[in-house]
């Protein structure tokens, strides 16, 4: 993984399997070991501490032309965890607005205005606490821009309640609705880092 990362090229070579039946071999022990080192290199991920500049220069290779390809940029976790706590309390807010407004509006406008309703509250509070935005510049814009991806959510959650069987109890609604989010939510961390904040730092990367 640090040699792909790093840009080195990588070959396959076969091998036979011979098994032999009296191996020495722990497997329990190779196992959760094994499964240490993906937990140690799913942090570097994470973290971007992958030493890749290391790497090339054992080889006698020169810093990498291209943007690091260490998969998950500084301060991303942060902004991550950030993300999810904003989008926990928007799907609390939003479960509280569709369980009141359900009765007077039915499932489908329920879900509207729930969602619109969260959509511009979720837009602001990551604006300022996910990738730390100050300031009322572009915050019409960045609004604009969140609504655009609100339209995905509203599919996804709009098509999860038509594709209900009739007469399904009001906590399979919500089951349903908080799988949709969730997906929605997923979709709505990429556009925000890549799209619509994306000329933006975080205060971690800034630092």
């Amino acid at each position: 993984m640090l040699a792909e990362r790093a840009g080195m090229r990588i070959h396959e070579v076969p091998v036979d399997w011979v098994d032999d039946p009296d191996s020495s071999v722990d497997v329990l022990r190779t196992a959760v070991e094994d499964l240490r080192g993906i937990a140690r290199l799913g942090r570097a991920f994470a973290t971007g501490a992958l030493p890749l500049a290391d790497v090339r220069a054992q080889f006698g290779r020169g810093p990498l032309a291209a943007p690091d390809p260490a998969g998950v940029p500084r301060g991303m976790t942060g902004q991550a965890v950030r993300f999810a706590a904003v989008g926990v309390a928007s799907t609390l807010a939003y479960l509280l607005l569709y369980s009141l407004l359900r009765g007077a509006l039915g499932p489908f406008g329920a879900n509207l205005v729930a969602l619109v309703l969260t959509a511009v509250a979720n837009t602001a509070a990551n604006r300022r606490l996910t990738f730390g935005i100050r300031g009322t510049a572009g915050a019409a814009t960045h609004q604009v821009q969140g609504l655009i991806v609100f339209a995905l959510g509203l599919a996804l959650t709009t098509g999860a309640l038509a594709v209900l069987p009739a007469g399904a109890g009001h906590l399979v609604e919500l089951a349903v609705l908080v799988a949709a989010n969730a997906l929605a939510t997923v979709l709505r961390f990429i556009a925000f880092r890549s799209w619509i904040f994306r000329s933006r730092r975080s205060p971690q990367e800034a630092s």
